[in-house]
């Protein structure tokens, strides 16, 4: 994701967004491309000292050319698009359970009508339940808004639910010297008869081989 936004150069090949080649764009450059760029972080990553208002209110403050009457209304009407009550607006983020500060993420990273909203583990931490609203809250964002999603995630559950495409990749320490890293690159229905077994055993959460590993590497230490 750092890659994609521009924050670290890829190792090989290119990052475009827009006809731009990120590796070749200036700080400047770089951080006005990024107004187009809508963030969800793991945790929500909310300002612990502002209330929920304030939180969301953040990036109309910092980059927009807005009065306080139009932010304020723009903050709830964002709000309620996630499915959150106007009574939340004054409240902190330690007041809100875990599934409410992640929608409040939602709404801050909508404020300000990106193109690209990229999803951080979005269900990380939840139950099944809420999984499965902050699921229906990226369809929805998808359908209600021009935006591209690309969603990091390792709920198999998750990325059949929301994604049109799916690309597995494996950890750049199993990866062998002149191996690809993409093990997968298809739609959940090609996910589900794909051959390759280390896509299988993620899919299905099979651990067997991984603790063979495990076992192996604690007898060579």
């Amino acid at each position: 994701m750092k890659a994609i936004i521009g924050l670290v150069k890829p190792t090989r090949g290119r990052v475009m967004f827009d006809s731009n080649d990120l590796n070749q764009l200036n700080d400047r450059q770089l951080s006005h491309l990024r107004l187009r760029f809508g963030f969800v972080f793991q945790n929500a990553a909310l300002f612990d000292s502002m209330t929920v208002g304030q939180n969301v209110a953040f990036p109309l403050r910092q980059h927009g050319r807005y009065n306080n009457a139009q932010i304020r209304e723009m903050v709830f009407s964002r709000l309620s698009e996630v499915g959150l009550p106007d009574s939340v607006v004054s409240k902190k983020p330690a007041e809100l359970s875990g599934g409410m500060r992640k929608r409040v993420g939602l709404a801050r990273a909508l404020i300000m009508n990106p193109e690209l909203i990229m999803y951080d583990e979005p269900t990380t931490g939840l139950d099944p339940i809420m999984s499965d609203v902050i699921n229906e809250l990226i369809i929805r964002t998808r359908r209600r808004n021009p935006v591209t999603s690309i969603v990091v995630t390792h709920d198999m559950n998750t990325a059949e639910r929301v994604a049109d495409r799916i690309i597995m990749l494996l950890p750049q320490n199993r990866v062998e010297t002149d191996e690809n890293q993409i093990i997968f690159d298809g739609t959940a229905e090609e996910l589900e008869t794909c051959r390759d077994r280390r896509v299988q055993q993620f899919y299905h959460g099979e651990a067997g081989e991984r603790l063979m590993e495990l076992r192996s590497n604690q007898t060579a230490g």
